[in-house]
């Protein structure tokens, strides 16, 4: 008898990844603010904390019995097994924030089909909200103790008119793009750096028009993708390539994405 893998629809991976984002706040929330809380630095000089590795532990355990042919990517344990379905998986998105006690951070739960992102969960406990996806179901978000929300990007058409979060000029910098990012942020109405998930977040409720960043992995990116496009929204890297496999982050309402493409290569 040949061992073959069960099918599951995007409504059974979602209600999974809710699942998982679930038990994923109970332990972030408790750690948060936490006066012993575990800090170190990763071989990439960025920190980590205790809460992150007992999330991302809870996320593998859950994903390994309720999907077992499935593959994981996670920022803190690296790949397990291989196939055409993964898990992605960033178990504190905004660490820095996490351990400052800052509550702009969240738990990223992705699912990606031959290497397309086609679920996402963004949960971010401290602030109450949680955002999510699959692809045909649409994006949505809740309020902690609401009903959910149907999300869609703005209809701003015109650069003079767009609210732009950038994230960091570091990144930009590091990138040799400073020059690129400031011309962008003088074409728009405004700029602010909001930083980590909440920006994209907020490009799908409609309340900003275009995000950019660099310096990313696919973790970083994975479960956004389903969210914006789902909210009508368009998700590529910076030099225009689809998916989170580039290094790079530009989201915008879709509207007004080759305008900020052509802006940002003008030089």
């Amino acid at each position: 008898m040949t061992d073959t893998a069960p099918q599951y629809t995007p409504a059974d991976d979602l209600s999974l990844a809710l699942s998982l984002a679930g038990n994923a706040d109970l332990i972030s929330l408790e750690r948060f603010r936490s006066v012993d809380l575990v800090v170190t630095t990763k071989p990439d000089r960025t920190p980590v904390t205790d809460a992150d590795q007992a999330v991302e532990r809870s996320i593998r355990t859950g994903i390994e019995a309720a999907r077992p042919h499935d593959s994981i990517l996670g920022e803190e344990y690296g790949t397990q097994g291989s196939g055409s379905r993964q898990w992605i998986i960033d178990p504190i998105d905004g660490t820095a924030n996490f351990l400052r006690g800052v509550p702009i951070w969240g738990t990223l739960i992705s699912l990606a089909v031959d290497g397309v992102p086609v679920v996402g969960v963004v949960s971010a406990p401290a602030l109450g909200r949680r955002w999510y996806a699959a692809t045909g179901l649409g994006a949505w978000g809740m309020a902690h103790g609401e009903e959910p929300e149907r999300l869609r990007v703005s209809g701003v058409t015109e650069l003079a008119d767009a609210s732009l979060s950038y994230n960091s000029l570091q990144g930009w910098d590091g990138e040799g793009r400073i020059d690129d990012v400031i011309a962008l942020s003088r074409a728009v109405w405004r700029s602010r750096a909001i930083g980590d998930m909440w920006s994209y977040m907020l490009l799908a409720e409609g309340a900003l028009d275009i995000v950019g960043e660099f310096d990313l992995q696919p973790y970083d990116m994975a479960a956004l993708i389903p969210i914006i496009e789902e909210a009508g929204g368009r998700f590529t890297s910076v030099d225009g390539q689809p998916g989170p496999w580039s290094g790079s982050a530009l989201a915008t309402n879709g509207v007004l994405h080759e305008t900020v493409l052509a802006a940002l290569h003008s030089r």
